[in-house]
């Protein structure tokens, strides 16, 4: 089994998996540092879809995707919507 770095995933297209939609790009990650627990992707570069989602915001107005939304990392990051709405 092949480990990822969190910083491997900063810049990866996030797309649903439900719909093939591209819903933008992984900007930064919010972990907790105690644990490593990983909370959110923040996202950057949002499409017109992701209008479709209810999105938390950060105290600073960016859009966060839960990490347990995600469902595999490769090429991109594959998200499932039902786990969001």
């Amino acid at each position: 089994m092949m480990r990822s770095r969190g910083k491997d995933l900063l810049g990866k297209v996030i797309v649903s998996e439900e719909t093939g939609r591209k819903f933008g790009v992984v900007g930064d990650i919010n972990f907790i540092s105690d644990t490593g627990e990983l909370l959110n992707i923040v996202l950057t570069e949002p499409t017109k879809h992701i209008g479709d989602l209810t999105l938390d915001r950060d105290e600073s107005s960016r859009l966060l995707i839960p990490f347990s939304s995600v469902k595999s990392v490769g090429d991109f990051v594959i998200i499932s919507e039902k786990e969001i709405v």
